[in-house]
């Protein structure tokens, strides 16, 4: 049987890189911050991932931007579901069974809020590049007025720690068996899925061709 702190290893990824692909292809991430009574505030923003460092844009005013100037220390997260599992793949009456394969990034760092203009620049240029990578838009320069009419957050990482599961902790015949219980359930991400679990489907049945791979 697997450790707690042997399974904790298994699901760490390991790659700064992975965590920079899926930075850059999630469009959701959510700022922690403290307010003004200690207690933590947390907003769902569009952000951009650059040269190791989140950047989001806000309004001049809120209650997240004095909460960062108060206090400088923030969490960011972005998490994905994989895929959910149903409680009854394992058992037929137990509901606590239900798990979900997931990837997640964790950031811990310092919440600055961006006034050298040629940064704010740099950080909407690459908010535009990543959720409107089609173009159509005319790239900002520094000295628009629009540099002047936005906010720029950034968060410079102290930490930051991605975790995924999607089958690499299981072994062969259990992946298999999930396999094909995915396949069955046919959820509108199960082929998906069951690539990153590594799995061929063929003839409504599945394939080992690899280990899971994120």
């Amino acid at each position: 049987m697997i450790n707690f702190v042997q399974l904790l290893g298994r699901l760490e990824i390991k790659s700064p890189q992975k965590i920079a692909e899926f930075l850059n292809s999630e469009h959701v991430g959510r700022i922690a911050s403290l307010d003004k009574d200690g207690f933590p505030q947390i907003i769902p923003m569009n952000f951009a991932f650059v040269n190791g460092i989140i950047y989001m844009h806000s309004h001049t005013r809120g209650e997240k931007l004095e909460n960062i100037k108060s206090n400088s220390k923030v969490g960011f997260e972005v998490d994905k579901e994989v895929e959910f599992l149903p409680s009854y793949f394992s058992s037929p009456t137990d509901a606590s069974q239900a798990d979900t394969f997931y990837i997640s990034v964790v950031i811990k760092g310092d919440g600055i809020i961006v006034n050298d203009k040629e940064e704010k620049t740099l950080a909407l240029n690459a908010l535009m590049e990543k959720y409107q990578p089609e173009g159509g838009y005319e790239k900002m320069a520094s000295d628009m007025k629009v540099i002047d009419e936005v906010a720029i957050i950034k968060i410079v990482p102290k930490t930051m720690k991605g975790k995924y599961k999607i089958g690499q902790n299981l072994n062969k015949n259990t992946r298999i068996d999930l396999a094909r219980k995915i396949l069955k359930r046919n959820s509108s991400t199960a082929r998906q899925t069951l690539q990153m679990m590594g799995f061929d489907v063929i003839q409504n049945d599945v394939k080992m061709v690899g280990e899971p791979l994120w």
